[in-house]
């Protein structure tokens, strides 16, 4: 096996990933070693200093397998902070990487990218434009890192890059701002919108890295368990009745919450639940090779049994 780096492998997926190499030649780095077993080769690293050009410098990589983003920003982490490690995390990645040889780059990107917009094709298939959303820090960035991969590809052919779209990770402990959603009395959802989600289990996304770091094709991907499952489908399994409210409603409120200090979203965050990106995984199957082990509505399942609901 080739010689492998990981960033933020201390998260989720990181860690299902250095499990599934573990006996390979693997370095795992991250801000701390966290949950990461012992006998892990760990190393510091700041993806928003000169650390990646120092340690992909000094431990010589084939393939670096950049994990490191911040998803759901935690309490007192400003906007500025998270773009830091999302968007200028990833371009000193890339730039150690063309810097010291790396053959191969495989990134976790989101199916956010695309963005939460009302016009977005239901499913959405990879030659859909990355717009994102100016609203959503997160859906934005990681537009923002689109482009700047799409920039490298054309201009240095020679680092191979597998770009892996994502849909909404869960797994046993999954516990975020998504699945609070999740364990609301009643689900919120908008007049007139399914509001759907796709998910990917956490075991079939770090395979699905994993293969990407090893002996799969190149290209651009969307990652998620096959269908998906509307907020209907979702109250269903959940045995819960739903809230549905007029977007000018939720909006108002939101609008009068937040400053108020009674909530941390906005009226953008309607558009959350408005326009979700539904990820079609035709070419994960058939070009790239894998077929998830669980579809989205297994995924949610084993998700709710987990979790107790």
């Amino acid at each position: 096996m080739t010689r492998m780096l990981i960033t933020g492998g201390a998260g989720m997926v990181g860690r299902a990933l250095a499990e599934a190499l573990q006996g390979g030649d693997i370095i795992v780095t991250d801000l701390a070693r966290g949950g990461l077993p012992d006998h892990l080769p760990f190393a510091r690293m700041d993806v928003t200093e000169n650390d990646p050009d120092r340690i992909i410098g000094q431990q010589r990589p084939e393939v670096v397998v950049h994990l490191a983003s911040i998803v759901t920003p935690p309490p007192g982490m400003s906007p500025a902070e998270a773009f830091a490690v999302d968007v200028t995390g990833t371009r000193n990645v890339l730039a150690a990487c063309l810097k010291h040889g790396v053959k191969r780059l495989v990134v976790t990107s989101s199916g956010a990218a695309y963005g939460y917009h009302a016009d977005n094709p239901v499913p959405l298939t990879e030659d859909q434009p990355c717009r994102g959303n100016p609203e959503f820090a997160y859906a934005d960035h990681k537009r923002q890192v689109e482009e700047m991969l799409a920039q490298a590809r054309a201009c240095h052919p020679e680092l191979e890059q597998v770009v892996l779209r994502v849909g909404t990770v869960l797994g046993a402990g999954t516990d975020n701002q998504i699945t609070s959603l999740f364990r609301r009395k009643r689900l919120l959802a908008i007049k007139g919108c399914d509001s759907p989600f796709v998910f990917i289990w956490t075991q079939d996304l770090a395979r699905i890295v994993e293969r990407a770091a090893t002996e799969g094709p190149t290209g651009i991907y969307n990652v998620a368990g096959d269908g998906w499952l509307s907020v209907d489908a979702l109250a269903a399994t959940l045995g819960k009745p739903i809230l549905r409210l007029p977007a000018w409603v939720l909006k108002a409120a939101l609008g009068v919450a937040r400053p108020l200090g009674l909530s941390q979203y906005g009226p953008e965050q309607v558009r959350f639940l408005q326009y979700r990106p539904v990820l079609n995984n035709n070419r994960l199957k058939q070009v790239f090779g894998y077929t998830p082990e669980l579809s989205s509505a297994d995924v949610f399942d084993l998700w709710r049994r987990e979790a107790g609901l």
